[in-house]
């Protein structure tokens, strides 16, 4: 959808306007500013025809089902340093420093979504970097530990992402994936080591409750 003659908002005072602030459902240590009916989120974003889709305003299944686990289990990230790929709205990473991460840095390609984590890290006490770019051509990150929510939703990502997980893991990187067990996820790849029941707004699930997994990526693969 292309509309133009408007000028873009600007980012944070836009969120800090329209999406108001809320617990995280089946996390409520966590706040996020998060989209609504009213929200008017085609204002922000989406508004020509290679913009990225708004996914940062709502709290999806894998990166909810990663922040259970890592608010259950502090010692998976506890003073270890912490990457965030594809973090949205930063759920994953503000879980990772509530559970004592040592470092943690949020990655995503849109710039509302880095506000958005800039944002909801004020909110909830926490300090997060963040990079706005793509990264999973690149070289693997220096980092203790990386976090995957939520990114088999398409078919040609899926292929770019497990590539670049690979690389990380040849690196030494310790990979854990959050996802709901959608179509692209490759599971022959990956070992299950805990499920939880969280709220899913992607997809066709509109908030309901699903069963999530966290997923190491397997060593054999």
């Amino acid at each position: 959808m292309k509309r133009s003659g408007m000028p873009r908002p600007d980012p944070a005072v836009f969120i800090k306007a329209n999406l108001p602030i809320s617990p995280v459902p089946s996390i409520p240590e966590i706040l996020l500013h998060t989209a609504g009916p009213a929200s008017g989120l085609w204002r922000l974003a989406g508004r020509e025809e290679n913009d990225p889709p708004p996914y940062w305003a709502y709290p999806w299944a894998g990166g909810a089902v990663l922040a259970r686990h890592l608010l259950d289990r502090p010692g998976t990230v506890s003073g270890r340093r912490v990457v965030d790929l594809g973090a949205g709205s930063g759920l994953v990473a503000i879980a990772a420093a509530k559970a004592g991460a040592r470092a943690v840095t949020a990655v995503d390609i849109d710039a509302n979504a880095i506000a958005a984590i800039g944002l909801n890290a004020a909110i909830n006490g926490v300090t997060i970097a963040v990079i706005a770019a793509d990264i999973i051509e690149a070289s693997p990150p220096e980092t203790d530990v990386l976090m995957v929510g939520d990114l088999f939703y398409d078919p040609a990502l899926a292929v770019r992402v497990i590539a670049f997980l690979r690389r990380c893991q040849a690196a030494g990187v310790e990979v854990l994936i959050g996802d709901p067990m959608r179509v692209d996820l490759p599971q022959t790849e990956l070992r299950r080591i805990a499920t939880h029941a969280v709220a899913d707004f992607g997809g066709r699930a509109g908030g309901r409750a699903v069963q999530a997994g966290v997923f190491l990526l397997s060593s054999d693969g």
